[in-house]
């Protein structure tokens, strides 16, 4: 559909050189073809690394784990995870512990949006303690009763338990989804891919004459880029070549993005995506930074626009499952929506470099659904869901039917 009408340059590119030598300008033009896989070598050597973000992508997995073991996960427990320290024992394997990163550090900390913003940074790093605070105060002594409007309690969706609150949002759905955005996304869009962090210092200089970090094989350009790569498919069993379509390498980004393979209107999105960061990479090792920054703004885009497209399509499944008495399923629809309207605030305008949202239009937003009836989502208006899915549509390229096919 509209997708016919981007980014000319995502299959294939030109790169001109200019070289002076003896006052004579000589132009040598070279085709820079999108690499098939994510494989960049110099010397004989691999330049890819990102293991930092494929460690913090098993640290969020594992706490997702740890959200359903009322008998063992603790306020104490759930947030030493969140904020590990290297050498505690918060995870099940060594190589976790072992680590000296961990996921609080890096949530809404990104250059382009919170440099200069760390009052709201703190907030939205104390966000995600308030929704473990939720789970184990909540939560977790009414695991085994029956949810109910103003009842905290487990529900089914189907053969599937879920765990709500009394307002019926699954704090564990806040929390993968919020920090889907809060991590991954501001990470990926306005940390690793602005220009204060990929052209910073002697950056571009240093990368234009293959002047590579003491001991590295890479320049910092490239590791930044390939960090940036390493929060959406750097938890692939072959990250050089995901299997894009499936979307079942982490909880996060990956899974969502596979998922937009779904609905005809966004098929693609993830082959686009990982093309971006192919082409943007070999436009690094060949020093064309115009090309690269094309396809950072793919990068932005498609992203940002998944998120915006997965808000609106729970709100409205919450509706069907309504309709069709799946109280259950339609909690969980609502919990997921919840945490990415959550995660929009770290999305971007392409246009701006502005958030699509600010924050206090998403604390709005999240207030009007929890807040605007008298037990939150149990009982939340479709005129409320609408509204809202609406104002969301109206920031993207989508519309809310498209996204609710």
């Amino acid at each position: 559909m509209k997708k016919l009408l981007l980014y000319p340059l995502a299959l294939t590119s030109f790169l001109f050189f200019s070289c002076e030598d003896d006052d004579t300008l000589q132009d040598t033009q070279n085709e820079i073809a999108t690499p098939t896989e994510y494989t960049f070598e110099r010397d004989g050597e691999s330049t890819v690394s990102f293991s930092g973000q494929t460690t913090r992508i098993r640290m969020a997995e594992e706490m997702i784990t740890a959200f359903f073991d009322p008998n063992i996960s603790t306020v104490e427990s759930l947030n030493a995870m969140y904020a590990h320290e290297e050498g505690a024992n918060d995870f099940s394997s060594d190589a976790l512990n072992n680590s000296g990163k961990n996921i609080k550090s890096k949530v809404a900390t990104s250059i382009d949006f919170f440099a200069a913003n760390t009052v709201e940074s703190a907030q939205i790093q104390q966000d995600f303690e308030t929704f473990i605070a939720g789970q184990v105060n909540e939560v977790f002594p009414a695991w085994n009763s029956l949810a109910a409007p103003g009842v905290p309690g487990q529900i089914a969706e189907g053969t599937t338990p879920r765990y709500v609150n009394a307002k019926g949002l699954e704090y564990d759905q806040a929390f993968v989804k919020g920090l889907l955005g809060a991590l991954m996304t501001d990470q990926m869009l306005n940390n690793y891919f602005s220009t204060a962090v990929l052209d910073a210092g002697q950056n571009i200089e240093n990368n234009t004459n293959d002047v590579t970090e003491e001991g590295k094989p890479y320049t910092t350009m490239e590791h930044k880029w390939d960090e940036a790569y390493g929060y959406i498919f750097g938890n692939a069993p072959n990250p050089a070549n995901p299997l894009l379509s499936v979307g079942e390498d982490d909880s996060y980004l990956n899974k969502y993005l596979g998922r937009q393979e779904d609905d005809p209107d966004f098929a693609g999105a993830s082959q686009r995506v990982f093309d971006a960061f192919a082409l943007g990479r070999a436009a690094i090792v060949a020093k064309n930074y115009e090309l690269r920054d094309e396809q950072i703004e793919i990068v932005r885009e498609e992203i940002s626009e998944m998120i915006g497209f997965r808000a609106v399509y729970y709100l409205q499944i919450a509706k069907v499952q309504f309709n069709n008495n799946n109280i259950g399923a339609a909690l969980h629809d609502l919990s997921e929506g919840y945490g990415f309207i959550y995660s929009l605030r770290f999305t971007r305008n392409p246009d701006t470099g502005a958030p699509n949202f600010s924050s206090e239009e998403i604390d709005g937003y999240l207030t009007q659904m929890l807040e605007s009836s008298p037990d939150g989502l149990w009982d939340i208006s479709f005129e409320t869901l609408d509204e809202l899915s609406n104002t969301i549509a109206a920031r993207f390229n989508f519309t809310v039917e498209e996204a609710s096919n």
